[in-house]
């Protein structure tokens, strides 16, 4: 195995591919006469349908069983890796929930949760640097394999619980770093279609006014 650069995990796309409903809203039914063609407060689907939430969840479990099995009690580490990994998960659900009344809290959130990924993410890059250990390439056997368990759907913990619990820290690192890749390629690209999603659709104060002022005009051309 070779020391790797994971800069551009999933860059091309093959690897990672962002489904239909990762960023998808609900249908909505056709308007009435006096009713906006774009709801004021659309609905959002369920964030378990997210692949990034279910990478994050994932990372989350990975990581909480990492530290509790390869870091010493009272380790300042612990609690930071399981508050990142935890901060990545949770900020993709309050995202998901705050995005019917605000798509720049969605954003935000999002934003939030790609952050604390990345910050995991150099967290276990300087646990296995510290103690010399490799980081695998992105296109060894291992990284491949774990790239195609991660392309199940749902995908879930229970996939890698067995790796998890009885390899050593050098593989469950490398099975987490090549998961962060993963969500951080979804995240990225559900932040391209929330940006321009409200470039094109704008916020709630927006949709409100245009509301109003398709209302009255209808009103207007009534007899």
């Amino acid at each position: 195995m070779k020391n790797g650069n994971h800069g551009n995990y999933g860059s091309n796309g093959k690897d990672v591919k962002p489904q239909e409903h990762q960023l998808a809203h609900a249908s909505q039914p056709s308007p009435t006469s006096h009713e906006p063609a774009t709801p004021l407060l659309p609905p959002r689907g369920d964030y378990h349908t997210l692949l990034s939430y279910q990478k994050a969840a994932v990372i989350y479990e990975i990581t909480y069983r990492f530290c509790h099995r390869f870091l010493s009690r009272g380790d300042r580490t612990v609690d930071q890796m399981v508050q990142a990994a935890r901060s990545g998960k949770q900020n993709i659900i309050e995202g998901s929930k705050a995005a019917t009344t605000s798509k720049e809290t969605e954003i935000k959130l999002t934003n939030v949760a790609r952050a604390s990924l990345e910050e995991l993410l150099e967290d276990y890059r300087d646990y296995l640097s510290a103690r010399d250990l490799t980081v695998w390439d992105k296109d060894s056997r291992e990284a491949l394999y774990v790239r195609k368990l991660g392309r199940s759907t749902p995908f879930s913990f229970e996939l890698l619980r067995g790796f998890t619990e009885t390899r050593h820290a050098i593989v469950v690192a490398n099975i987490a770093i090549c998961l962060i890749h993963q969500a951080n390629f979804l995240l990225d690209q559900q932040l391209k279609g929330l940006e321009k999603s409200f470039l094109k659709e704008g916020g709630l104060r927006e949709r409100m006014t245009h509301a109003r002022l398709m209302v009255r005009e209808q009103q207007r051309k009534e007899p």
